[in-house]
């Protein structure tokens, strides 16, 4: 575990907890507490359950209480990849979300959405590239083009992780 987790919260069963502080455009889009699962220095690793307001179907995948997110946030890389469970275990895909690279303080771990998004279904057989609208929007390309750039870099990589043999997933072993 990182040294800068020295201020995290213990749930019930003696877990360690953490808020997961998603911020966009300078604001906090949503907070959660999650279950820490590992810390290496590099990568963190956490759980949480679907936090949103009852279902959300994006047509591609539905998102629904009970639903499990298996976190993996770099401090290095532009993105995060989320494991999208049932509450049964039966693996739904991969949300992943292009973002600055993550910071953990105390018990607050910060990302900043950059807007773009990739989903890879369980079984492989679709890829999908999204809000490629609301980055284009968002003028980040303008205000910081090294960002900017940063941010299609990532995309770029997923997709192509996403597309080769077990390329996700070799990311989170």
């Amino acid at each position: 575990m990182s040294a800068n987790w020295a201020d995290g919260k213990a749930d019930q069963e003696g877990g360690r907890l953490l808020d997961v502080v998603l911020v966009k455009g300078g604001r906090t889009k949503i907070r959660y507490a999650a279950e820490l699962l590992a810390d290496d220095g590099t990568r963190v690793t956490v759980r949480a359950p679907w936090s949103g307001d009852g279902v959300r179907d994006f047509g591609f995948v539905r998102f629904e209480p009970g639903d499990v997110f298996t976190e993996y946030y770099w401090r290095d890389r532009w993105y995060a990849v989320k494991e999208v469970r049932t509450a049964t275990g039966a693996l739904k895909g991969w949300y992943c979300d292009v973002t600055r690279p993550a910071t953990l303080s105390g018990g607050e771990l910060v990302v900043e959405d950059l807007d773009l998004d990739l989903w890879r279904s369980a079984d492989g057989t679709e890829v999908l590239r999204l809000d490629e609208d609301e980055f284009a929007e968002s003028g980040l390309a303008q205000r910081d083009p090294e960002a900017a750039a940063a941010a299609v870099a990532a995309l770029d990589e997923l997709e192509s992780l996403a597309d080769a043999e077990g390329g996700l997933e070799s990311l989170l072993a």
